[in-house]
């Protein structure tokens, strides 16, 4: 029973990385597998943090909060590429609609921690049970990198067949809804 938990408690952790990283592939953004394993390892070391300490956190950030600190972020992220794209397309340069280019070591970093927040809510919760915090870590990590290169290869394929040039415009708008998911659902 507790091995279905673990594993639930990966994807349940994860969902959101799906549709973020959905919206990373629209850009033609390629997150490499060596940044994906960053971000998988943050993930894993904050829901590893927050199972260990689950227990006394929890009594000072209630998951509603956790979930308004990462909304926020991911809200501002989503705001920040609309009006970069805007700007862009206000200088209306042509340019390739399928011109993939990684992100950075800094922009993996920051997603590791934005999307991490999610795990620490996760987290709270499973350290009160009592599940494992080695093996409920290690599968979120897991499906953490699975979920990233899955969503980034969808919205890839998607964003250069419907939406050309303003997929940072519908990448920015995903993000927001995702905050916005997050703070309100």
């Amino acid at each position: 029973m507790q091995l279905l938990s673990i594993i639930l408690i990966g994807i349940a952790a994860n969902l959101d990385n799906l549709g973020i990283s959905v919206a990373y592939g629209l850009k033609s953004n390629r997150i490499p597998i060596i940044y994906n394993s960053i971000i998988s390892l943050i993930s894993m070391l904050c829901a590893f943090v927050s199972i260990q300490l689950g227990n006394f956190l929890s009594h000072y950030l209630t998951n509603s909060a956790a979930n308004m600190i990462g909304g926020i972020l991911l809200i501002g992220l989503g705001v920040s590429l609309i009006i970069a794209s805007l700007r862009t397309l206000k200088k209306e340069q042509p340019q390739s609609i399928a011109e993939v280019k990684d992100i950075t070591l800094k922009e993996s970093i920051l997603l590791g921690f934005i999307l991490s927040f999610n795990c620490l809510t996760i987290g709270f919760s499973a350290g009160i049970t009592g599940v494992s915090a080695l093996f409920a870590s290690i599968s979120i990590g897991l499906f953490s990198f699975l979920s990233v290169l899955i969503g980034t290869w969808i919205g890839y394929r998607i964003g250069n067949s419907l939406f050309g040039k303003y997929t940072d415009i519908f990448a920015g708008a995903l993000l927001i809804f995702i905050g916005v998911y997050e703070i309100f659902i």
